[in-house]
């Protein structure tokens, strides 16, 4: 325990992440009545907003983007399915790169010709590539949202004076009030890429899952601690 609270310790050092002579304590929400300083504690906020906007997503992609797709001609169906064959299909689930050495193998076990596997082989494969529409749906939620986030984060900043100087950004800093709209803009973007990181799992798979997985991750780290060092 000792070694965990030094390493906490360290990491959140005020030398680091605040101005001189200023503390954690000194920016605790509630330490003052004319500031609204931010709270660690709403970070939890997002996950909850998170589920929402996947549940929003679902029912969009659904009743909305889905019919305009097949409306405008996008083709909702697959390719043609391989022939059913019990150990093709398990020798694929288990390795879906078939080299020569596999091809050989099987032609033996299966009395299929070479070019029959290749074949067999090209239309699985097929079969895992998500449809047009699909990714229609998939991008089309991509392009509202972060259509909406532009124009909701215009209105919100529209107002606040370090949109057209960017030194009112440090004047009295670390003590600048969280207004609603910005508290709003921060969990709505938070539980957006919450929501990103979860459905990648449940999503079409992507050669990139890991490197977007990642960057998600880290962008979420960093605006956890923009937040938590009230620099929003």
């Amino acid at each position: 325990m000792e070694l965990l609270r030094t390493v906490s310790d360290t990491f959140w050092s005020t030398r680091v992440w605040l101005p001189p002579n200023v503390t954690w304590e000194d920016i605790r929400p509630g330490v003052r009545a004319d500031i609204e300083y931010a709270d660690y504690r709403h970070l939890v906020w997002p996950l909850p907003l998170a589920a929402i906007i996947f549940v929003i997503r679902i029912f969009v992609e659904r009743y909305w983007i889905a019919p305009i797709g097949k409306a405008i001609g996008i083709k909702s169906t697959g390719p043609k399915p391989p022939i059913p064959n019990k150990l093709l299909e398990t020798t694929y689930s288990a390795n879906s790169r078939l080299n020569h050495k596999m091809i050989v193998k099987l032609t033996k076990q299966t009395e299929l010709s070479e070019r029959q596997i290749e074949r067999w082989w090209r239309r699985r494969r097929a079969q895992d590539k998500p449809t047009t529409l699909i990714k229609f749906c998939e991008n089309s939620w991509r392009c509202i949202y972060y259509t909406y986030s532009f124009i909701f984060g215009c209105i919100v900043m529209w107002d606040k004076p370090w949109l057209w100087d960017l030194k009112q950004c440090w004047y009295g800093y670390p003590h600048q009030s969280v207004t609603n709209d910005i508290w709003w803009y921060y969990m709505i973007s938070m539980a957006f890429y919450w929501s990103l990181t979860a459905s990648q799992f449940v999503d079409v798979k992507r050669k990139d899952f890991w490197q977007m997985f990642t960057h998600h991750m880290i962008t979420i780290l960093l605006m956890a601690l923009s937040w938590v060092c009230n620099l929003h």
